[in-house]
């Protein structure tokens, strides 16, 4: 297999999808994850197309600026450590597997609801920035995750904690339409993965904060 740039690839291609399908309601349609129609049809395949849909210009670019900027580490670890091919593949499994894990538990939340819907990529992203944590949880000197609107550099690792904290609060609370579980969960299995494909990420990232604290 080439050594792809595939954040880029992917990129290009949820782009691309997302803007048709805003002109494309059939489309739209046809991706979004419905759970409804995923309990009583069968078709299981939403799990990951609507991943490959955004709800707007906002939605999108958020989405894959985030995805792009941590993929790019991701990636790099990842064949560094287990060869272009497995490396690569490693990646979509965290990737394309990241949104359809963090989807199960919004499916079995609303398989009777007829009028949810559920669309992006944030399952997927959140699997992927936390793969990034583990591996670099304290940034280098004057480096940080950006927290808009802040826009003061905030160490990853605390960022991370942060952002699980904040999603699974607001996930209980449904106090607005945004998915916060996809990305708790998200977040969860881009942990659980990278520590299996790496299991020494994890004593690097516990040995980074300890350098960090002390």
């Amino acid at each position: 297999m080439l050594n792809l740039d595939v954040p880029i690839v992917l990129l290009i291609l949820t782009a691309g999808i997302s803007i048709y399908a805003w002109s494309n309601q059939d489309l739209m349609e046809s991706w979004i994850l419905n759970p409804v129609r995923v309990s009583k049809h069968g078709e299981w395949y939403r799990l990951l197309t609507s991943g490959f849909l955004h709800a707007d210009w906002m939605h999108l670019i958020f989405n894959m600026i985030a995805f792009y900027s941590f993929g790019q580490v991701v990636q790099g670890v990842l064949v560094a450590n287990s060869g272009t091919t497995v490396g690569l593949l490693q990646f979509l499994a965290l990737y394309l597997g990241g949104i359809i894990i963090s989807d199960l538990p919004t499916y079995f939340r609303h398989r009777n609801d007829p009028d949810y819907r559920s669309l992006g990529a944030s399952g997927g992203v959140a699997a992927v920035l936390f793969a990034s944590i583990l591996f670099n949880p304290v940034g280098g000197e004057g480096q940080g995750i950006i927290i808009f609107p802040i826009l003061i550099p905030i160490k990853p690792f605390i960022f991370g904690f942060l952002y699980l904290g904040y999603s699974y609060y607001m996930g209980r609370r449904r106090g607005d339409n945004i998915n916060h579980d996809a990305h708790f969960y998200g977040a969860l299995y881009g942990i659980i993965l990278t520590l299996i494909f790496l299991p020494e990420a994890a004593p690097h990232f516990w040995s980074e904060i300890q350098r960090f604290v002390f």
